[in-house]
């Protein structure tokens, strides 16, 4: 939903070449080479995207500036949960919405799935109880199962 979306975290851009056309778009990544990847795609497809260098738990912008914010297959990666998701809704506008895609325990707990979680943990991601953080941080949000055997979560937000 836009008009303003928030890319963190987009690597090479790929999202951010799909949004870009139709929305007024930012991109947000830690990483100084993919920021400089990301903007080579947009301008190969003739877009236009806001591309900086940052990260997802100071960002530099204004309050309330964004109508959707959207992290995919990073949020596992952020040393500072808390920290990054409220950031994240500091800068959504009342009604925004915060969409992330990433890793996480299956609900069924099966052996497949839970044995591609705990590989996705031993390479470096942190598994968290998003539950409670989406709740700590006054979130109501919707969780979807989309992928990996349950591993792969679609998690929608929206600011109150």
């Amino acid at each position: 939903q836009g008009p303003k979306v928030l890319e963190v975290s987009f690597g090479t851009g790929w999202l951010l070449t799909q949004i870009a056309g139709q929305f007024d778009s930012y991109g947000l990544d830690y990483n100084l080479r993919m920021c400089d990847i990301a903007k080579e795609n947009l301008q190969r497809k003739r877009l236009s995207a806001e591309v900086i260098q940052g990260t997802v738990e100071a960002m530099p912008y204004e309050n309330e500036f964004f109508d959707s914010v959207v992290s995919t297959m990073a949020f596992s990666g952020y040393p500072d949960a808390d920290k990054a998701m409220a950031e994240m809704q500091r800068v959504l506008k009342p009604e925004g919405r915060l969409i992330v895609l990433d890793i996480n325990f299956p609900r069924e707990e099966g052996y497949v799935g839970m044995g591609l979680a705990r590989l996705w943990q031993s390479s470096g991601d942190l598994l968290r109880d998003m539950d409670a953080l989406f709740q700590r941080q006054n979130l109501d949000y919707t969780d979807e199962e989309v992928g990996g055997f349950g591993t792969v979560h679609l998690y929608i937000a929206q600011k109150r």
